[in-house]
């Protein structure tokens, strides 16, 4: 992931300055563990401000709405508290070489300021720090103790003091090209560190952007370049420096990331500002690290439980073998009686015709009893095997219930294996949610919600024009099934395989034709656990034949009045 570089910084901070001071403070809200946003309101509209402290994604840009969750984050209270209703009116970087702003706050523009809140974007050791006007610490987003840091403790009634000054020489468009390139080539080593060694303001990403531009290699020791080569490399650092005086930064992604200086006159914006850029790039990454994560986790907890049950599973119906064999028991118990006399103390089996067959039958005999007591342990062992029939088959019966429930939270997380669109990311939050009600894991800060699901269904439209709705995960399975579905649409699912909950939107009077069914059962198919298979039984039916069990688990549903038929995965036509 790029981090937010000085040249990222200020190109940020000259837009938020021009767009958005003053602004009145309205609201503030703690996003997550590591950013805020601000609610601001200017005379042209209104809008959020995330600052975040995050060790790899540290940033201040215009953002999106926070979601409508409760705030229970201590530090955004204080700032509330503090900074509720007042006027930002300033946006400063402490020293034109660092990577710290002071965001200023007063009564109204013009006044004195009241409040000081120092962003520090540095990486892994990113903060946000609010002063009053004594420059006393208030609160911070993250505290540093005596222990963490002797040289730079950030704590509450204590001063706020600047991180040590960075002792790197200072870019400068005056300086000549003799002397950087003397400073840059001191020493010979890869071309890349020695930029980053010799000056402050770079970054790794800039570097490397730069020497790109000049078509060099980082890794090209610096006694190895020609004439030529140093003067393309000049030219690129002076276009940096030439960008940070005029401010005409022009934002762009890139394939590895994103960029805001115009190496040459060819390059165009694909964004509509710094602010868009910034939001969207952080956004995206943090999505997709999220969403690993949560894939991983779920994944692994899914698979481990499984593997528990299906043991559990296989030892009921090992019993239930065994207990097929009571009848044999019985069976063996009344030859042994019926046949008294032909027993013979000291004997370890004896064989005997069956009633029916006349075949012979070999019974184990215990030595020590007689046959009258060896009989009463037959019928024993016959009785012993019914109770434990009687006993395993509801456990069994509850064991296979939950496999395939999770075997269906299985197949909902199969079908988005790598993120895509924030929704798939949602889809899985909705399932780690489920997960957790269902106790399967556990979470601290978990707030349970019930609500329906926020994210949109899979949307398809049948060859004559009927549109199709799929479930991301069981909580919107259970959605369609019994909220959006009515009498009149068609209910698809696969046949005793874990798989989403499919509808055939209809009106009244309208049918689909096989053509319209096909196409659906393909679907149906595609988002099940089958989906590598040729062809999968599905079933359709009306919603109004479709039932919860009393205590079922979400997504987990009983039908009737099915119709069959069959789906081919592999045709499904898939539009994501």
């Amino acid at each position: 992931m790029q981090s937010v570089d000085l040249t990222t910084l200020i190109a940020s901070c000259c837009e938020l300055r021009q767009d958005w001071l003053p602004a009145r403070l309205e609201q503030v809200y703690q996003r997550d563990r590591f950013t805020i946003s601000l609610g601001l309101r200017t005379l042209k509209g209104r809008g959020w401000l995330d600052i975040s402290w995050h060790p790899q994604a540290a940033r201040i840009c215009i953002g999106d709405a926070p979601p409508r969750v409760p705030d229970t984050f201590t530090f955004s209270d204080q700032l509330r508290h503090q900074l509720g209703g007042l006027a930002l009116v300033e946006i400063q970087q402490i020293d034109p070489w660092e990577r710290i702003l002071d965001l200023q706050f007063s009564q109204r523009p013009g006044d004195e300021i009241l409040w000081h809140l120092y962003v520090e974007i540095m990486g892994k050791y990113s903060n946000v720090i609010l002063t009053g006007s004594d420059n006393l610490i208030v609160t911070a987003a993250h505290q540093v103790n005596l222990q963490q840091s002797s040289v730079r403790p950030i704590l509450t009634s204590q001063p706020y003091e600047l991180p040590p000054k960075l002792t790197e020489p200072i870019p400068s468009l005056n300086e000549s090209q003799s002397r950087w390139q003397e400073r840059v080539s001191l020493i010979p080593s890869a071309l890349k560190q020695q930029l980053l060694k010799n000056y402050r303001g770079l970054s790794s990403g800039l570097v490397l952007s730069m020497i790109n531009a000049a078509n060099l290699e980082p890794s090209q020791p610096t006694n190895t370049l020609t004439s030529e080569d140093w003067n393309r490399l000049f030219k690129s650092w002076q276009t940096w420096l030439n960008t940070l005086e005029t401010q005409n930064f022009i934002p762009y992604y890139t394939p590895k990331g994103y960029d805001i200086i115009p190496w040459n006159s060819e390059t165009v914006s694909n964004v509509k500002s710094v602010q868009d850029l910034l939001n969207n790039y952080y956004k995206n990454q943090l999505n997709q690290q999220e969403f690993k994560q949560i894939h991983h986790q779920i994944s692994q907890k899914i698979n481990s439980v499984l593997a528990k049950l299906q043991v559990k599973a296989n030892q009921f119906i090992q019993r239930l073998e065994q207990s097929n064999e009571a009848d044999s028991y019985r069976a063996k118990a009344d030859l042994l009686m019926a046949f008294l006399h032909e027993w013979k103390p000291g004997m370890t089996e004896i064989e005997l015709p069956d009633f029916e067959t006349g075949d012979p039958v070999k019974i184990p005999l215990n030595p020590e009893n007689n046959a009258v007591q060896n009989a009463q342990i037959l019928y024993k062992r016959h009785q012993k095997l019914k109770r434990a029939r009687t006993a395993v088959e509801p456990l069994l019966n509850e064991v296979k219930t939950e496999i395939n429930y999770l075997e269906q939270v299985e197949s909902a997380i199969s079908q988005i294996e790598t993120y895509q669109t924030p929704e798939d990311l949602q889809t899985l939050v909705e399932i780690r949610e489920e997960l957790i009600q269902q106790s399967y894991l556990k979470s601290s800060d978990y707030r349970s919600s019930n609500s329906p699901s926020s994210i949109e269904f899979y949307h398809y439209q049948t060859p004559n024009g009927f549109e199709v709705l799929i479930g991301r995960n069981n909580r919107q399975n259970d959605q369609l099934t019994f909220k959006v579905a009515t009498d009149y649409d068609l209910w698809f699912h696969t046949q005793e395989i874990p798989g989403s909950h499919v509808l055939l939107r209809l009106s009244a009077g309208q049918v689909a034709d096989d053509l319209d069914l096909q196409f659906t059962a393909n679907l149906t198919a595609y988002y099940s656990r089958a989906r590598q298979s040729e062809q999968v039984p599905v079933i359709y039916t009306k919603p109004k034949h479709v039932y919860k069990p009393k205590g079922a688990k979400p997504g987990m549903v009983i039908y009737k009045q099915e119709t069959v038929i069959w789906g081919n995965p592999q045709k499904a036509e898939i539009n994501h």
